[in-house]
């Protein structure tokens, strides 16, 4: 986990439009507070998209309820998080719609996504900026990717390796430090109990 001194709520929205067999989209998301990966997703969409500016759109319908759920959540708990939640999304067309008033003839079938997003949009909770596909890193969850790729992305997300040599030095060591501060605790309290009897 890192320790940073802001609990900004970040999220990065992606759909590959049309890639299953039935030419359904896939939803990817990911969201992290305080530059911390805390929730994600890859899944089918339940209809056909028309057009890949309406899968992304389902997509971003998706990031934004969740990271709302967060920021109830966090609230909850007694956390302060003042400032706009950020929603990454690398199509224009789909932002567009967000911070467009007038509903288009393309968008009435989407037209529920289209309430609850710019409602949000519009209510200063959350903004859309743009991100370049590149610097997209939920298409590790919704498309095959080259190792390079893959890997910088990983990283990004803060995931680790544990068949990595390295790693799983590092988790066996604290395995055995966790064992002997343990067996440690165990003696002490053995030689006070032993030494009870004579006070």
């Amino acid at each position: 986990m890192k320790k940073n001194n802001t609990n900004e709520i970040v999220g990065y929205s992606d759909a590959d439009w049309a890639g299953s067999f039935d030419r359904k989209s896939t939803t990817g998301y990911c969201t992290f507070v305080g530059g911390n990966l805390v929730t994600w997703k890859s899944k089918k969409q339940n209809v056909v998209a028309r057009s890949s500016a309406e899968a992304e759109y389902r997509a971003m319908a998706s990031t934004a309820s969740e990271m709302i759920w967060i920021k109830h959540l966090i609230t909850d708990m007694g956390v302060t998080c003042n400032k706009t939640m950020q929603m990454h999304c690398d199509n224009q067309a789909a932002r567009h719609i967000a911070s467009n008033p007038v509903f288009h003839e393309r968008t009435k079938h989407i037209e529920v996504d289209c309430h609850f997003v710019r409602e949000k949009v519009q209510a200063g909770q959350i903004e859309t900026p743009f991100v370049r596909s590149k610097d997209q890193l939920v298409d590790i969850l919704t498309k095959a990717l080259e190792k390079k790729n893959f890997i910088d992305i990983s990283s990004k997300l803060g995931l680790i390796n544990l068949f990595k040599p390295s790693v799983r030095g590092s988790i066996e060591e604290s395995k055995e430090n966790l064992s002997s501060d343990h067996d440690h605790h165990e003696t002490d309290q053995g030689s006070k109990i032993k030494e009870k009897p004579g006070n």
